[in-house]
């Protein structure tokens, strides 16, 4: 699970704002032109942020290893026909290439995600969106970038107790089941202790968020933002 990990980069400099920025405008440009050469142009731009943020590539990997299986399985079902020519090249590369651009999406998330602490992108959402659906919207994206990761850790522990009783000599019907029970049960159980905790911690609509300040390193970024996000209207 990709998470933030305190670092001097680049990106950990500039103001979550402006990464958000960037990614908005990545991700439109992206879906606007899934033509090859402006993929290969926003690959050149998903390194460079990749290398601002210094992220591994092996724990990205790692963390998306679901959805690049997904990813990689797509254009051969698209491609696949029932009857002749069997399989049609022309969908299969389209499927490929919005693959592709999925992939590219994700890749800069990580960045994102790696560079920017939880209370920051709550405090960025908060400021950019007025009013109560600011409000909702940093609550949501926070608890789920801290509510995730410890749900995947119980997914792991259950995998891990079955493998040890020789859960995996059962059926996969069984073992699915029986993960996605205790899975649902330990869901709620952490749930509960959420609002739990919530509420003994005077649970706030409007804490103190920390403060947001952009620098002369934000405002290249911003520009750059802002001519990928006009790229996808031409």
């Amino acid at each position: 699970m990709l998470t933030y990990d305190p670092d001097e980069t680049l990106a950990h400099r500039l103001d979550p704002r402006s990464k958000l920025a960037v990614q908005l405008g990545f991700a439109a440009t992206a879906l606007a032109h899934p033509t090859p050469r402006a993929l290969l142009a926003l690959s050149v731009v998903t390194v460079v942020v990749l290398a601002a943020a210094r992220v591994s590539i092996r724990r990205t990997v790692a963390a998306y290893r679901y959805a690049l299986v997904v990813l990689a399985i797509a254009p051969v079902l698209a491609g696949v026909t029932i009857g002749t020519p069997w399989f049609d090249r022309a969908d299969a590369l389209t499927s490929g290439l919005a693959s592709y651009r999925v992939l590219l999406i994700l890749l800069v998330s990580a960045a994102y995600v790696r560079s920017t602490p939880v209370r920051d992108s709550r405090a960025a959402i908060q400021r950019t969106i007025p009013g109560k659906p600011g409000q909702l919207l940093g609550i949501g994206i926070a608890l789920v970038f801290r509510f995730l990761p410890v749900l995947q850790g119980d997914l792991r522990t259950i995998r891990e107790a079955m493998a040890a009783r020789l859960g995996t000599e059962r059926g996969t019907v069984d073992r699915i089941s029986t993960v996605g029970m205790l899975g649902l049960t330990r869901a709620f159980d952490r749930a509960d202790r959420l609002s739990l905790a919530l509420r003994a911690r005077c649970f706030a609509w409007n804490p103190t968020l920390p403060p947001l300040t952009f620098s002369r390193l934000d405002y290249p970024v911003l520009a750059f933002a802002l001519c990928l996000v006009l790229s996808a209207f031409y």
